[in-house]
């Protein structure tokens, strides 16, 4: 049994990720896993992704770990990261697929319209690069992070649930959207904790002693 497991569906570079977690948690065992009954056996998980919304369905499925992600979900300490927090979701707007349904709401794209900064510069999307995070809920995985810290974000769709008690944080860019979400067991981010500097490693410290 790993301490924590770190599942491999085939998108994204999950090596910054454990290395991330390895580093603030020595002397605990870290795996990268597209094994179910691995994850199914790990004290908790980690769910990360990069990449396109329905290529990310397509190849949890061809790897038989939706079950274990459900599961998961249900049961431990679970962390998603940026495409592994869209997919928990209901409905993406990319690629018009169904997510996982584990928390109501939908995925969309940066509205065009609102792609307008103070000085009436275009924003660009892909959001990519350091913004603030505005902390919405008091959680231990926010513990010793200021509130508006900066972490770092590559994404053009983001997270909008169906209930405001979700809503663990948000973050300015042309709009207000939700960046990180949480409930029970779960908390999910759309930045990268793993490439976000000393802030990014003390939520993926938090995450390894939290006992929701």
């Amino acid at each position: 049994m790993s301490d924590v497991a770190i599942i491999d569906y085939g998108m994204g570079n999950l090596r910054s990720v454990a290395k991330a977690v390895e580093h603030v948690a020595p002397g605990k065992t870290v795996v990268v896993t597209s094994d179910p009954e691995v994850v199914a056996a790990a004290g908790r998980v980690v769910f990360p992704g990069q990449g396109a919304m329905p290529d990310c369905m397509r190849e949890l499925d061809l790897r038989g770990l939706r079950a274990s992600v459900l599961e998961a979900a249900a049961s431990k300490p679970f962390l998603g990261i940026c495409i592994g927090e869209q997919m928990l979701f209901g409905h993406s707007e990319e690629g018009d697929v169904p997510g996982l349904g584990i928390l109501s709401g939908n995925v969309v794209r940066f509205p065009d319209a609102n792609m307008v900064a103070a000085d009436g510069a275009r924003l660009k999307v892909p959001h990519m690069g350091w913004n603030r995070v505005r902390q919405r809920i008091a959680h231990p995985l926010w513990e010793g992070i200021p509130d508006g810290e900066r972490f770092y974000f590559v994404h053009s769709y983001f997270v909008r649930p169906d209930e405001l008690s979700l809503v663990a944080a948000e973050t300015d860019y042309g709009l207000m959207f939700t960046s990180a979400v949480a409930r029970d067991n779960i908390f999910a981010v759309q930045f990268h904790p793993e490439k976000s500097a000393q802030a990014g490693l003390r939520m993926l410290a938090n995450f390894m002693s939290w006992a929701p």
